[in-house]
């Protein structure tokens, strides 16, 4: 059925559900011998540091049930190496944790993804397909299309539907990034209020606290305890590299 997947494309709809767009995803995956299926996005992957943040999406179809946790809160999500091939490039790729492994994958598997390699193992998840998505403002989605106990054989087939599994992937992120709301798109790593983001805003803007004081109506003593308490959440030594963390989360933006 991927292979005709235009005449399935009128099922996707835009601002449709994720998980309504999961079951016409699954649907069509299924007759290729694909189990599971996950999205996931993120409106800024990566912390200052350089570690993944926790997606403001994940949704998982006929995926283990102890599969969400283990990502989400358990840090498997910051150890999978599907994650940081899907930084590494920009195109949909094969992997396979048993068998022939695709180049993209051999060049990030280290030592560190060794329990996310054994979870798959013992669930059987040992075959996909990865399509890495960027997204406005640099955000990174990924779709993926998943296989139960393949055949050695599989990851070579799985090749050969790199090109259909793409083109379904960014039809699905088409059909649900239209529905996501703005704290949905908005990095919550860290967490200011409006009136510090406001301030730090100005601040960027080269205004001087007594200038933003004037701007906002508010005390000189009121912006200095906003800007502080900015600087000091972003873990930042200073205003200026308070700003530049600020810049990072995408907290500056009007709509942040």
């Amino acid at each position: 059925m991927l292979h005709a997947l235009t005449d399935h494309e009128h099922e996707f709809h835009t601002g449709m559900t994720v998980d309504a767009a999961m079951e016409v995803a699954l649907a069509l995956l299924r007759p290729e011998g694909f189990d599971i299926a996950t999205y996931d996005f993120s409106p800024v992957p990566l912390s200052h540091e350089g570690e993944f943040i926790t997606p403001a999406v994940l949704s998982l179809c006929n995926a283990p049930e102890d599969m969400e946790g283990l990502w989400c809160r358990g840090g498997y999500y910051q150890i999978d190496p599907v994650m940081e091939a899907s930084l590494a490039v920009s195109r949909p790729f094969a992997w396979a944790h048993g068998g022939r492994q695709s180049p993209v994958m051999r060049k990030v598997l280290a030592e560190k993804h060794s329990p996310v390699v054994s979870y798959l193992h013992d669930t059987r998840m040992t075959c996909g397909i990865t399509v890495p998505i960027r997204a406005e403002g640099g955000a990174l989605a990924t779709f993926s299309a998943i296989r139960l106990d393949p055949e050695r054989a599989a990851a070579g087939d799985a090749e050969q539907l790199l090109a259909a599994v793409g083109q379904l992937g960014r039809i699905f992120h088409d059909a649900v990034y239209p529905g996501f709301d703005a704290a949905t798109r908005t990095s919550r790593h860290i967490r200011l209020t409006p009136r510090e983001r406001q301030c730090l805003r100005l601040c960027a803007a080269g205004l001087t606290t007594k200038q933003i004081a004037h701007e906002l109506s508010r005390s000189v003593p009121t912006v200095t305890l906003h800007l502080n308490s900015a600087t000091r959440k972003l873990g930042a030594r200073n205003r200026f590299q308070a700003i530049a963390r600020a810049a990072h989360y995408r907290l500056l933006e009007p709509d942040a």
